[in-house]
């Protein structure tokens, strides 16, 4: 309680404060100081040849997205559904990957669950927060380590700045939700400051295609509070001291198609850093950094006796599930000569966790990883740019050695061509090291870690014209898997399964294609699609949950004389399949979603106040996220097929103010 009328009070602060400045701007305008090495690393890495894609925060503003996973549903080349609805898990593909192959970090600090690797952070942070979102695609492993084998989605946060401002938000929307959020940031002297806060909370809709009427409760609502800051100082010399902090308390409904009369997550998660930059030589750049996540679950579960109708106690009020991962990490960039530039860095990590619920053994792990990389510089060549590197990683028996090959080179002003290739690892995750449930698969402390070759190749470029330009990209991307990580039925001693390396490669495929065309007079297009085929050895059906062809496109108006603007987004998925004992292979692919949006400035050219008015799913396409799952008929009479419903049509409107 305590906590969270902390999280209420800096809310109030945050808008109260917001409320009684008038100085008027557009918040575009803002230029962002004080980025080190660590932040800068993203748009570094694509410099010299991986492929990225930016998610800005007039796009996220203009999406209505309450959540990360919806604010990112059109970058090429990601698959991402959020289960149901705003802040669930989520299921996403990125050039071909599973949802535990891709690495999610909250301003370089990572995020993702090692007690399960599927379990993504999307209750995390609002999109509210969002200053940009990275994504980097492709392996990824030289820097980001374990889980970046198919890339890496970095959340920026809101960035410092000289002067001051802010903002001040809130939205209602048809399925009873509500949200309202605000930060304000600026200096003084060398003290730069940023303090935000926000409250997203909705009943929610009914999660499952199907439900039976012994679940009683039949929607999954939400209430996630939020509270951060960020404090830099410079020393001068460009020398900064960062801290950053974030507290974010969430209560989840969990729940099911059959018995369920409440089930809740009750999240409480802290992350904190703090690091030392030096950014004032050419000749050496670094940063040292520590951090701490914990993040900590009290799970409820009662259930509805089928006999009697009366509650049953599965799991009281406050069973435990959670983990610490806590660590430091180093960056130097030298370049003692002309043509070329090094990095070296050391990453530490320490992690533990448990879970009361379903039941995990041992669960504490170090990981300890060197890396260097050697790079062109302009000095070399202006229009090539290459970069090799070599990642040593130790955690506990487990050894790995991956390297990484990246290039870039500029054809002309209007055309490039880039690839990458390298080698990444995916550590096994305390579930399938340790998992003793009796319910369930059996762990498996002799796994080895997966290993995966990435290969991908880019061709861009852009066709200037008058009043416009059009950009475009087209590439292809390949991965090979082996030591996949996967249950296994064939020891009789493991009749539930047990967690093994498969013998097999997995081979992924596919290619990637985009288009973005400024034409002038505030009107903008974009397209993109992608298409992968992803197989087991041996086999030619592509694996479930990852879509074989997905699309998007998307228009936007909004000139630059006018008070107003609008967008209409277009998402497309292909095949998609489940296979289930009993009802064979599923397909719940097929399908488009359009969503709309409208915003306007009634103060005209100050645009200080800003009307926003999104409508999700506009025509209410009923469809399912992560594929199908079985339960048994309270009858008795079997087991019944039930999708998992994405968001149904949903009319939201906002308003901001903004300072």
């Amino acid at each position: 309680m305590y906590s969270q009328f902390v999280s209420r009070a800096a809310l109030a602060a945050v808008i109260a404060c917001s409320s009684q400045i008038a100085h008027a701007g557009d918040m575009e305008d803002i230029i962002v100081t004080g980025a080190g090495l660590e932040q800068t690393l993203p748009q570094e890495i694509a410099r010299y040849g991986s492929a990225i894609g930016v998610v800005t925060e007039r796009q996220v503003r203009d999406s209505g997205a309450m959540d990360v996973a919806t604010a990112l549903q059109s970058v090429p080349g990601l698959y991402i559904r959020p289960a149901s609805g705003p802040f669930s898990y989520v299921d996403l593909a990125l050039q071909g990957s599973r949802t535990k192959d891709v690495l999610w970090t909250v301003d370089g600090i990572r995020i993702n669950n090692r007690l399960y690797g599927g379990t993504s952070p999307n209750d995390t942070l609002p999109a509210s927060m969002i200053e940009r979102v990275e994504v980097l695609k492709g392996g990824e492993s030289l820097f980001y380590g374990t889980q970046a084998a198919a890339g890496v989605i970095n959340v920026v946060t809101r960035s410092f700045t000289d002067d001051f401002n802010g903002q001040a938000n809130g939205s209602v929307d048809s399925r009873a939700g509500t949200s309202l959020d605000g930060y304000v940031r600026g200096s003084i002297g060398r003290h730069r400051f940023v303090a935000y806060a926000s409250h997203n909370r909705a009943e929610g809709y009914r999660p499952f295609t199907e439900m039976e009427p012994s679940a009683t409760d039949r929607r999954r609502g939400y209430d996630v509070w939020s509270v951060g800051g960020k404090y830099q100082y410079d020393f001068g010399g460009d020398i900064a001291l960062n801290l950053q902090y974030q507290h974010t308390e969430a209560n989840l409904d969990n729940a099911n198609a059959t018995l369920v009369r409440e089930s809740r997550n009750d999240r409480n998660e802290e992350i904190a850093s703090v690091r030392l930059d030096y950014t004032g030589s050419d000749a050496i750049q670094f940063f040292l950094k520590g951090y701490y996540h914990d993040w900590k679950t009290a799970y409820v579960q009662i259930r509805n006796d089928l006999a009697t109708g009366e509650p049953i106690t599965i799991f009281p009020p406050g069973t435990f599930w959670g983990y610490r991962d806590y660590g430091a990490s180093a960056l130097v960039k030298l370049r003692p000569h002309r043509g070329l530039e090094y990095l070296v860095g050391y990453d530490y990590q320490k992690f533990n966790g448990r879970d009361d619920v379903l039941l995990i053994g041992k669960t504490r792990e170090n990981v300890h990883a060197g890396i260097f990389q050697v790079r062109t510089t302009d000095d070399l060549s202006r229009r090539a740019r290459l970069a090799a590197g070599l990642r040593y990683n130790e955690t506990g028996g487990a050894k790995k050695t991956v390297w990484n090959v990246t290039g870039r080179f500029d054809i002309s002003d209007n055309l490039y061509v880039e690839g990458v290739g390298g080698t990444s690892f995916l550590l096994p995750d305390a579930s399938q090291l340790y998992q003793i449930d009796p319910c369930c698969e059996k762990g498996n402390p002799n796994l080895a870690p997966e290993e995966s070759l990435n290969v991908n190749a880019t061709l861009g470029g852009k066709l200037p014209f008058a009043g416009g330009a059009v950009s475009w990209q087209a590439g292809l991307f390949a991965r090979r898997i082996d030591n996949l990580i996967d249950v296994s039925y064939d020891d009789p001693a493991y009749p539930d399964g047990i967690f093994m390396n498969s013998d097999g490669r997995v081979k992924v495929r596919g290619v990637d294609a985009q288009a973005a065309a400024a034409l002038g007079d505030g009107w903008q297009l974009s397209a993109s699609y992608s298409y992968t085929r992803s197989r087991d050895a041996g086999s030619d059906r592509q694996r479930d949950r990852t879509p074989k062809q997905f699309a998007s496109g998307a228009i936007a108006y909004a000139p630059a004389g006018l008070p107003f603007g609008a967008n209409v987004t277009v998402n497309w998925v292909g095949d998609a399949w489940s296979t289930l004992p009993g009802f064979g292979r599923r397909n719940y692919g097929n399908y488009a979603l359009v969503d709309i949006g409208l915003h306007f400035y009634p103060d005209g050219d100050a645009r200080r106040h800003r009307v926003g008015i999104n409508i999700e799913n506009l025509f209410d396409r009923e469809y399912a996220t992560s594929g199908y799952r079985t339960a048994p008929r309270d009858d008795g009479s079997g087991r019944f097929l039930y999708g998992v419903r994405g968001v149904p049509r949903t009319l939201r409107a906002s308003y901001g103010l903004s300072f």
